[in-house]
C-alpha cells in the first residue's frame, strides 16, 4: 500500500504519535522502566525500548517527529510546475504522436529530457499522482469504432480462437502421496520392495 503523504501519517496522526513519545520520554525522566511506558501507552514493549533507547542518547529531542518519510522529490517546485504545464500540454507536443496518452514511461522519458533527472517508471507514476493526475478511462469510444465489425469479430473469430472449457468430467484427482508397497498388486513395479521401517 502506497500513502500519499509518503509515510502514511497525516500531520495530525504524526502529532499524535510525537505526543505519545514524549509522555514517553516523561515517564522515563522519572525512571519508570520501558516495558512500564509500553504497558501505559499500550505500544509494543520493542518500541518502548528504542524510544527509551533513543532518549537516552538524544534527550526529548530524539523522540521528536521529523516530518513525512519517504524519499525527497528530486525536482524543485518549479520544475513540478513546468511538469505539470508540459502534461497539460499533451504527448503529442512532446513527440508521442501516435495516441494522446499519458503513461508512467513517457512521463519519465519526459522528465530526463526537460529535466536531466532520471526516474523510474514507478516514480514516474508516484510524482504523477502528486501532482493530482490519475488514471483515466476514456469517457467515450472512439468515432472510428465500427461496432458491427467488433459483433461480427467476437461470434466469428474469437469462436474460433477460444479454446473449449473442460467439462467438470474431464477433471480428476489423485493423492499425492505413494501408497505402500506392501499395498500394490503383484505385477505393478516396486511391489516386493522392503516394508519401510519402523
Amino acid at each position: 500500500m502506497r500513502y500519499a503523504d509518503g509515510g502514511g501519517l497525516t500531520p495530525a496522526g504524526r502529532r499524535r504519535r510525537e505526543s505519545v513519545r514524549m509522555q514517553a520520554a516523561e515517564w522515563f525522566e522519572q525512571e519508570i522502566t520501558p516495558s512500564e511506558v509500553a504497558r501505559r501507552l499500550r505500544v509494543s514493549v520493542k518500541s518502548a525500548y528504542h524510544w527509551h533507547q533513543l532518549w537516552r542518547d538524544g534527550g526529548r529531542e530524539a523522540l521528536a517527529s521529523r516530518g513525512p518519510s519517504g524519499s525527497r522529490c528530486r525536482l524543485s517546485p518549479r520544475c513540478l510546475e513546468k511538469l505539470a504545464a508540459y502534461l497539460d500540454e499533451g504527448p503529442a507536443a512532446h513527440g508521442w504522436v501516435e495516441d494522446q496518452v499519458w503513461i508512467a514511461s513517457r512521463v519519465a522519458t519526459l522528465i530526463g529530457r526537460k529535466f536531466h533527472v532520471s526516474y523510474s517508471v514507478s516514480g514516474a507514476t508516484r510524482l504523477m499522482h502528486r501532482l493530482g493526475f490519475s488514471p483515466q478511462v476514456p469517457a467515450r469510444q472512439v468515432a472510428e469504432r465500427d461496432e458491427q465489425a467488433v459483433t461480427a469479430w467476437k461470434e466469428v473469430t474469437w469462436a474460433e480462437v477460444k479454446e473449449p472449457g473442460r467439462s467438470a468430467g474431464d477433471t480428476s484427482a489423485s493423492r499425492t502421496k505413494q501408497g505402500s508397497p506392501g499395498s500394490r498388486p503383484e505385477d505393478e513395479p516396486g511391489a516386493g520392495a522392503a516394508a519401510p521401517r519402523s
